[in-house]
């Protein structure tokens, strides 16, 4: 057994070798690259690393852009090349959102095991930083990055550079000037505690401190009285007011002295006002707040569609990779495609195309690593089977060895019900997806037709191959894989009305998008009921060769739960996915709203006044500033023309898009000061995405950032907005500053 003081000793040996340096081997699944030398520099947050022959030159990068570290052949380059080196002096870094994986090799295991445990100790740490430590770690980032010969100390032509880079057209005197006042040393260099009162000056709040004046009675401080004011009249917090602006100042104010006088000055507001619970978010609805004990079609689930791929359907590459990266994002529903491979080792890719393949069994063993990581509750694998009977045992086997006690093969209390088990009852359970050769009920199906039939989901791309497919789907299925099939069922689809009154709750069909979107312009209604008692599973159309996305709003409007995406393509559409599923601490479930549950009530999303007990809702945003905008041009002197745009996403009635003008020049605190109005009909449907641009004229504009949210989510008042990447990963500090005021319309409107 380790004790505390131990591992402390150990993790400072660790740290203390990075920071002496290594020499590591970078491979990739083509060729092996030149050896490099890798430091943890003395913050302990930065990693430098430079070849061996670039004498002079060096790269680096943060520790906060890894999001994990995998030991031995995990990674799709170390399982292409297994035999070039030894498992244990592998490791790969995994960045956030979509940048490459770093992989490398030590020169031995235990110098391996250092970086390894290092590294997973300062992403920990980092994990830990409150906002403040948060924004120190940014600003000494900033400083690193203008001190190019690294000798502590930046110039005024360094600086000059670096407001450049941080999207700043400013006036060279202004700048000259803040720059004189930050230099205490009078040494013509700024060190960085210097360049900390320069940043701070910089970046003086005018929204802000003209908010903090018309709440403070004395022009200087805000009062427990002032500070409740504001909370009741701005921030709507009603009651909670009092009690609330004592506990804020005791947390964000910085001063000590101001904290025994409960007041809080125009550091700590703005410390408040930029934090997470200062932000459009509720923080209220991003822990675990939904009732989990609801049938398993009531909820709304996280689903990816062909999950094994990185790329296009076409040549991609199929790694265990991107079930890790599904699976820590909250995904739970993945998807195999499963055919016969050589030695009779199963293998999963996108069948009759150029993919790569990957064994089967390295895909299940990632699963029961990761399956329950980010979410407790039930995973669900989506068998997509085209093996021969042989295969299938050998899959059934890999199931069951692999998977143990978390793999699900029996009811819940051995019985059936006529509804669906709940995501608290099946918490750390994997359930299968596939066909069965009986019923739960002991009625076997076997001699139907349509359950060997191919979905169209099944079709193979290539044509040529359909008829030898359809021959090969005829062939029995294994009596081990069906009978690891418990409460996901794969059943072809005839009708509503048959489905209404043949099939069972846990028999669930596969809807490809077209005939999805068929299905509900012609029975929207009956596609409503029926998936108020059953699972529906929609996929994207096999055209998308390209691994693009359909937009998953409509089909979410009519209850389907498992709306499956590509999770390896950004865009709008991932954005909604992800903007969806970020409440209810992210575990993948988001419970339906009741029209969408309850069988008494009627919901018709063309027209959601008339059939429900909604009422309209105005909704008001002020779109002040913005705040320390990214670059989206490598070219130094490039400085972005930032416009916003609020995107609403709901029912049709709902969905419309409004933006403010562009601001020339000024990435760094842009001010726009403009109000968009909006009318919701489907509140419990809508979402908002806020998307910043950078304006052309002359062609498309550029992606900045965004941020999307359930409109259920929204905290009303003046907010933050924390904008995230193309890859929906954090880009902070870069922000925009709003006021969010919602309120009752007549449901006449």
């Amino acid at each position: 057994m380790e004790y505390p003081e131990q591992i402390a000793v150990e993790s400072k040996d660790n740290l203390e070798l990075m920071k002496a340096g290594s020499v590591l081997k970078k491979a990739t699944s083509r060729m092996w690259r030149g050896q490099r030398h890798y430091k943890l520099l003395e913050d302990c947050k930065t990693i430098m690393y430079k070849s061996n022959w670039a004498v002079y030159s060096y790269s680096t990068f943060s520790v906060g852009d890894v999001e994990a570290v995998q030991e031995g052949h995990v990674s799709h380059a170390f399982l292409c090349m297994a035999d070039e080196f030894p498992p244990e002096r592998c490791f790969t870094l995994v960045f956030r959102g979509r940048r490459a994986n770093l992989d490398l090799v030590a020169e031995s295991a235990v110098e391996a095991q250092a970086w390894v445990r290092g590294m997973r100790t300062l992403i920990e740490n980092l994990q830990n930083m409150d906002e403040s430590e948060k924004l120190d770690q940014w600003i000494s980032d900033l400083f690193m990055t203008a001190d190019r010969n690294n000798d502590g100390r930046i110039s005024f032509k360094e600086v000059q550079r670096l407001l450049k880079i941080m999207n700043i057209e400013m006036n060279e005197q202004h700048a000259s000037d803040l720059f004189t006042k930050a230099d205490v040393s009078m040494t013509d260099m700024l060190d960085a505690e210097e360049f900390v009162h320069f940043y701070k000056m910089l970046t003086l709040r005018t929204d802000v401190l003209e908010l903090f004046h018309e709440y403070s009675s004395d022009g200087q401080t805000l009062s427990h009285c002032d500070l409740e004011e504001f909370l009741r009249v701005e921030q709507l917090m009603g009651e909670r007011s009092n009690e609330l602006a004592l506990d804020l100042i005791h947390r964000y104010e910085p001063s000590d002295t101001a904290k025994s006088h409960h007041v809080m000055s125009l550091d700590g507001f703005l410390m408040f006002l930029t934090s997470a619970e200062g932000s459009i978010f509720n923080p209220g609805v991003q822990g675990l707040y939904q009732d989990m004990t609801q049938p398993l079609n009531h909820y709304f689930i996280s689903s990816s569609h062909n999950t094994y791929l990185l790329d296009d359907q076409l040549k991609g590459r199929s790694s265990v990779e991107a079930y890790i990266k599904a699976l820590k994002r909250g995904c739970r529903c993945l998807e195999v495609d499963c055919w016969d491979g050589s030695n009779g080792e199963p293998v999963v890719y996108h069948g009759h195309t150029f993919t790569s393949k990957i064994l089967f069994k390295d895909v299940i063993s990632t699963v029961a690593k990761y399956a329950f990581q980010a979410s407790e509750y039930p995973l669900i694998l989506s068998i997509e089977n085209h093996c021969s009977v042989e295969q299938q045992i050998i899959m059934a086997q890999l199931l069951k060895d692999i998977l143990g006690d978390m793999l699900l093969t029996t009811t819940i209390d051995g019985k059936t019900t006529d509804e669906l088990p709940s995501p608290e009852e099946l918490k750390g359970k994997i359930l299968i997806k596939g066909k069965k050769t009986g019923g739960l009920d002991e009625l076997s199906d076997v001699n139907n037709p349509d359950s060997s039939e191919l979905s169209d989901e099944d079709k193979p791309v290539d044509t040529e191959s359909t008829a030898k497919e359809s021959q090969k789907s005829k062939q029995s299925l294994s009596q081990e894989l069906s009978d690891l099939v418990v409460y996901c069922r794969s059943v072809h689809f005839n009708s509503f009305e048959h489905s209404h009154t043949h099939n069972k709750p846990y028999e669930m069909s596969s809807f490809s998008e077209s005939k999805a979107r068929k299905l509900i312009k012609e029975a929207g209604a009956d596609f409503i009921r029926h998936n108020k008692r059953q699972l529906s599973r929609l996929y994207p159309s096999g055209l998308r060769t390209d691994s693009s996305n359909y937009c998953p709003q409509d089909f979410w409007n009519v209850g389907c739960q498992i709306v499956a995406l590509n999770f390896q393509t950004a865009g709008m559409e991932m954005d909604l996915n992800d903007g969806l599923f970020s409440q209810n601490n992210r575990c993948g479930y988001v419970l339906k709203p009741e029209i969408l549950c309850k069988t008494e009530l009627r919901f018709d999303p063309e027209r959601p006044i008339s059939h429900s007990d909604y009422c309209p809702l105005d909704l008001t945003i002020q779109v002040i500033s913005g705040q320390q905008l990214p670059k989206v041009s490598k070219k130094e002197c490039s400085i972005v023309d930032p416009l916003v745009r609020v995107e609403i996403y709901g029912v049709p009635q709902d969905q419309t898009q409004k933006e403010t003008k562009y601001i020339e020049n000024n990435g760094f605190n842009p001010h726009w000061n403009e109000t968009l109005h909006f009318v919701i009909h489907a509140p419990e449907l809508a979402m908002l995405r806020f998307v910043v641009e950078d304006y052309d004229k002359a062609s498309r504009n550029d992606f900045i950032g965004q941020y999307t949210i359930p409109f259920t989510c929204i905290q009303p008042g003046y907010r933050h907005v924390h904008l995230l990447s193309r890859d929906g990963t954090n880009i902070r500090p870069s922000s925009l500053f709003v006021n969010i005021k919602i309120k009752e319309l007549s449901s006449a409107v």
